[in-house]
């Protein structure tokens, strides 16, 4: 019998802890592992952590006086913790914020150029931008028109388009569903999981849509309160009786946090 070979993780995040004013603890002893060419979620209401987590990730933490206080962060085996932002990117690491942080007064196209990394040639440029078209076909057709003209599916799309210009290995999105129609939450996923398959890029995916997520990722984390309660594969998360019920649409009850989640949580840190 053939040894099964074992991928080393792209991102590796262990125990990490993170604070706030150095008093504000965020996230936890947080463990989060993304394996090359793998698409990961992380779910979990509303401040539960989760897009603390990719700060932490990326390295925007100090620009909100917050801190990785225990614990480290692996990017291909290197020790990223105390890594300048910037060098994370140079790296091959790309955050798109929740948002759709896009130059409003720039198109489609100008976007894509000035996100384009320092000393990209020319043709390199084209052939991304070329690439991110085929991709997404409203944005070529968009392209010439004002960004804060297009609409929201539209400026998301622009939001990952800058993201894949700068050609990373690890692509995290926080939030990309959110303000979408389905119907366009469905295209852009299905767009994403495309890029994922195609061009082999790994992806760490900020959800509250669980329903949408588990669709399209391999495995998936549940954070709530700053700690990962539960982790698996998604088919593994889709038939969980408590997923269903609070995440999936599954349950007859309402009131999430003051009937059931507090005694479900405790199951689940059992």
């Amino acid at each position: 019998m053939q040894e099964k070979v074992e991928v080393q993780p792209i991102l590796s995040m262990n125990s990490v802890e993170v604070l706030y004013d150095n008093v504000m603890m965020a996230i936890k002893g947080v463990s989060v592992q993304v394996p090359k060419g793998e698409m990961i979620a992380l779910l979990g209401s509303n401040g539960a952590g989760k897009s603390t987590t990719l700060k932490a990730i990326s390295g925007l933490l100090k620009a909100e006086r917050g801190r990785v206080s225990r614990g480290e962060i692996k990017f291909e085996g290197t020790d990223i913790t105390g890594m300048l932002a910037q060098n994370r990117v140079e790296m091959g690491i790309c955050h798109v914020i929740e948002g759709r942080r896009v130059f409003e007064h720039l198109t489609p196209d100008e976007n894509l150029t000035a996100a384009a990394p320092k000393g990209m040639s020319r043709s390199v440029l084209n052939a991304e931008k070329e690439k991110i078209y085929n991709y997404f076909p409203r944005l070529a057709e968009r392209r010439n028109s004002l960004a804060g003209y297009l609409s929201g599916g539209e400026q998301q799309m622009l939001a990952i388009g800058r993201a894949l210009v700068t050609q990373p290995s690890l692509l995290m999105l926080d939030e990309p569903s959110l303000g979408l129609a389905p119907f366009l939450v469905a295209e852009i996923f299905g767009i994403l999981q495309k890029i994922n398959q195609e061009e082999g890029m790994s992806v760490l995916l900020v959800e509250q849509n669980a329903l949408a997520a588990l669709e399209i990722v391999s495995e998936g984390y549940l954070i709530e309160n700053g700690r990962v309660v539960m982790n698996g594969t998604a088919e593994a998360l889709k038939s969980n009786s408590d997923i269903q019920e609070f995440y999936l649409g599954g349950g007859e009850g309402t009131d999430f946090h003051n009937v059931k989640h507090y005694s479900r949580r405790k199951r689940w840190l059992s």
